[in-house]
């Protein structure tokens, strides 16, 4: 089986970095034209578009608040502007404010529901619009298995991502008689620049939690949106998928 994703064009918020980068470049290679957003980091964005350039691919980075209304309309606009249509949308830029909640200021609450459960709000309604009119889409929204089973100092974060399941399948059931899919990824422990600062106890006390044994990779994640972003997975939606190890087994 062969994903093909060509003449698609893609949007990955919080493209730049970690699972969000693996996830752009894993849709430039089966074929689509990825815009890959991002909030500050230039650098980073046009490092990644420039990895996807050399490999064949094509992509474009957009500078965008996804947890602002303007900063939504700002990349929907360049995206129409520049391409004409969008097929896929991957929700998945993210923040962490963590700490225990009778010490967790407001603004670290409000901070993590705005960009990573309004965020997508905001996204998925601009999505919509051009998806509703080609009669198809696909939006893909990255939460996690924090959002399944809770974690102790990230109460934010487990609000934002558990809303996203909830919303994930209210959606998938507005617009399926439009063939537009909408499912949810839950990654686990992904190595990525914040596993990287795990000591080796905390480390070998979460792998301990993992039947398989081993932290994922951001391509593990990677590769499933990518079948979801597919004609592969077209009666496939409301559905969260855990890519975690088997560390939720639901």
């Amino acid at each position: 089986m062969q994903i093909t994703l060509n003449g698609r064009v893609a949007i990955v918020t919080g493209g730049s970095r970690g699972i969000g980068r693996a996830i752009a470049e894993a849709l430039a290679a089966a074929g689509a034209t990825v815009v890959v957003n991002y909030k500050s980091n230039t650098t980073a964005a046009e490092d990644v578009v420039q990895a996807i350039s050399l490999a064949g691919g094509h992509a474009v980075a957009v500078q965008a608040d996804v947890s602002t209304a303007e900063g939504v309309d700002a990349l929907f606009k360049a995206t129409a502007d520049t391409y004409g249509r969008l097929d896929v949308l991957v929700n998945n830029a993210g923040i962490t404010r963590d700490g225990l909640l009778l010490r967790m200021k407001e603004s670290d609450f409000d901070a993590v529901i705005d960009t990573n459960l309004r965020g997508a709000y905001l996204c998925t309604k601009a999505a919509l619009r051009p998806m509703s009119k080609a009669k198809g889409g696909r939006i893909i929204n990255i939460t996690s298995v924090v959002g399944l089973m809770g974690n102790a100092g990230q109460a934010n974060y487990a609000a934002a991502k558990a809303g996203l399941i909830g919303f994930t399948k209210s959606v998938a059931r507005e617009m399926a008689s439009r063939a537009i899919t909408v499912n949810a990824v839950a990654p686990g422990y992904i190595a990525t620049e914040l596993t990287d600062a795990l000591t080796d106890q905390v480390r070998a006390a979460v792998l301990e939690t993992i039947p398989l044994g081993r932290l994922g990779s951001a391509q593990d994640v990677a590769s499933l949106v990518c079948f979801l972003a597919s004609d592969y997975a077209a009666y496939i939606t409301g559905q969260t998928l855990t890519v975690d190890g088997g560390m939720v087994m639901q």
